[in-house]
């Protein structure tokens, strides 16, 4: 079976991004190696442990251009698209749009369909389906426009996201504000900055739950992992910036420190794991899909993220929990490809 790996950088970006020494003075005592990150290297990685599985894989990198995919495809005709397009010509929100590509030429795919991307990515809209199959997420409201008064009835500290971002674009750790002063600076930042709708939301304190989910039509919840906060310094909100996911070099990288599988209560992973399917499906994720949660302090859960098609490298959230559950990196990425093959009937 012929798999075909596509995602898209663009090179000149990565010189730039790749190019900072890696090794600056830090005032901090770093967790993790401070190592440079290439994420072409990575697909190439995970093409070759797809050849270990047995799959004829390569990669392809559309480099924000569809006529290079449109040339391999007539080349190659690969059986499988393993589905890693995430952002086209700087746009986010273009994720579902590749997906939908794949959908009219009738080629299978991993992941997501664009309806499940397209939601997702919108995070009011949502906060409102979930809510209206009584799932439990933060008190918001929803900005769209400049006002000299942002007047709420939520109780502080509040999180401001940019409402169309993933990967915490926008959330970095400044994104947490205890006064109206405060959010002002914020929501008008996030306006003039990203150019879309503000989701402000009351700040759950608390545990961070990571929930990843293995499937198709018969989803499986695999083990909770957590993100430890109890190494964060004073002057840093508990959250899993952009900074601590992408920056590291910045000290909340340093102090989000991933645990799995958590130490939570049989009631607490029985619920999670009931929260994170009923997320799955009322999104419409297929494959695998990460639910990121908050358990407050008074034992109550809100769904702050539904994540599908997550980070797949080795060391991320999903594939910590697929080790815990006994899926080696090679077999999860095999059963994904597989489930992929068996919908669009290659095998």
């Amino acid at each position: 079976m012929k798999v075909a790996v596509i995602y898209n950088e663009d090179y000149a970006d990565l010189e730039n991004e790749y190019s900072t020494e890696l090794h600056k003075k830090l005032d901090f005592e770093p967790y993790f190696e401070i190592q440079e990150s290439d994420p072409i290297k990575e697909y190439a990685e995970l093409a070759e442990d797809l050849k270990k599985e047995g799959f004829d894989a390569y990669i392809l990198n559309l480099r924000d251009n569809l006529d290079i995919f449109f040339r391999d495809y007539e080349k190659n005709k690969p059986d499988v698209v393993f589905n890693f397009v995430e952002i086209y010509k700087d746009r986010a929100d273009h994720e579902m749009y590749f997906a939908g590509l794949l959908e009219l030429m009738h080629i299978p795919y991993t992941g997501a369909p664009p309806l499940a991307l397209g939601t997702c990515q919108n995070k009011m809209l949502t906060k409102k389906i979930l809510r209206a199959v009584g799932v439990r997420t933060a008190n918001y409201k929803y900005i769209t426009k400049r006002k000299k008064i942002y007047r709420h009835k939520l109780n502080y500290p509040l999180i401001t996201k940019p409402a169309l971002e993933d990967a915490s674009v926008g959330i970095d750790v400044g994104a947490v504000v205890t006064n109206h002063k405060q959010l002002k600076a914020r929501v008008e930042y996030i306006l003039d900055e990203f150019k879309q709708p503000v989701l402000v939301e009351e700040f759950i304190d608390g545990r961070e739950l990571n929930v990843a989910i293995l499937g198709d039509t018969k989803p499986r919840v695999l083990p909770i992992s957590e993100i430890d906060f109890s190494k964060m310094p004073d002057h840093l909100f508990n959250i899993v910036s952009y900074q601590a996911k992408w920056d590291p070099h910045h000290e909340a990288y340093h102090k989000t420190i991933p645990i799995c599988p958590a130490e939570v209560s049989k009631t607490v992973e029985e619920e999670a794991g009931e929260i994170a399917l009923k997320c799955f499906k009322t999104m419409g994720c297929r494959d695998y899909c990460r639910v990121d949660m908050r358990l407050s302090k008074d034992n109550k859960l809100y769904v702050l993220e539904v994540n599908p098609n997550p980070d797949l490298t080795a060391d991320a959230g999903f594939m910590r929990s697929a080790k815990y559950a006994g899926i080696s990196y090679r077999k999860a990425l095999k059963r994904i490809v597989m489930f992929a093959a068996k919908r669009g009937g290659v095998v």
